[in-house]
């Protein structure tokens, strides 16, 4: 029976350990500082996309699309670099087509934003966007999405090569907030596992693109 004792306190272990994690992530996921420090200036706001419902923005990317704007309008950044590829079943047009459409309509001036659209993760966001910014002049950026997201966007955009690595994140008010950050705890530690397989050379960053 000393297998089966062994193989029992294994998945004891395992399971007290993922507890632990679960509960660490969700705590550094909601404590994480998302605020724009005073005096904050970037090249270009990175909009993160997320899902269109029958070619316009959901109601969540609405919240981070109104928050960018208000950016914008204060001066804290100087153009939008709208980062999203296929909008989903239901869309004909890429995230951030939708995003463009959806800013412009509320007056954005459209030569100040710039279309990222073949991204399909928050890695790809933020290394296809970064290329298309440096592409176009900007040299420093402010990655905006949600408060729960910031957390994993920050450390990606860190691996990424920004520097800094800015985020500014807006709270919900249309998305349920437990359903969320109990699946932001599974995608950080997603992350979290491909950068630890990346730093030991199982994976290459290359892989992720």
């Amino acid at each position: 029976m000393r297998p089966w004792l062994l193989l029992f306190r294994f998945v004891v272990i395992a399971f007290v350990a993922g507890v632990i994690w679960c509960g660490y992530a969700a705590w550094y996921i909601n404590n994480h500082e998302t605020t724009v420090e005073d005096g904050l200036h970037a090249d270009a706001g990175i909009v993160l996309g997320a899902a269109l419902w029958n070619d316009r923005p959901s109601p969540a990317l609405k919240e981070r699309l109104d928050y960018a704007l208000s950016l914008y309008e204060d001066g804290i950044v100087d153009r939008l670099i709208l980062s999203g590829g296929h909008g989903g079943l239901s869309s004909t047009i890429s995230e951030a087509e939708g995003m463009r459409d959806y800013l412009t309509a509320k007056g954005m001036p459209e030569d100040k934003l710039l279309l990222e659209t073949d991204s399909t993760s928050t890695y790809q966001n933020l290394v296809f966007s970064k290329r298309l910014g440096e592409s176009e002049g900007a040299t420093d950026f402010l990655v905006i999405t949600h408060d729960y997201h910031a957390p994993r966007a920050a450390e990606i955009a860190a691996f990424a090569g920004f520097e800094p690595a800015n985020v500014a994140g807006v709270k919900s008010r249309v998305l349920n907030e437990f359903y969320n950050d109990s699946r932001e705890v599974l995608a950080y530690t997603k992350w979290k596992l491909d950068y630890a397989l990346i730093r030991i050379g199982i994976r290459s960053p290359e892989s992720m693109l």
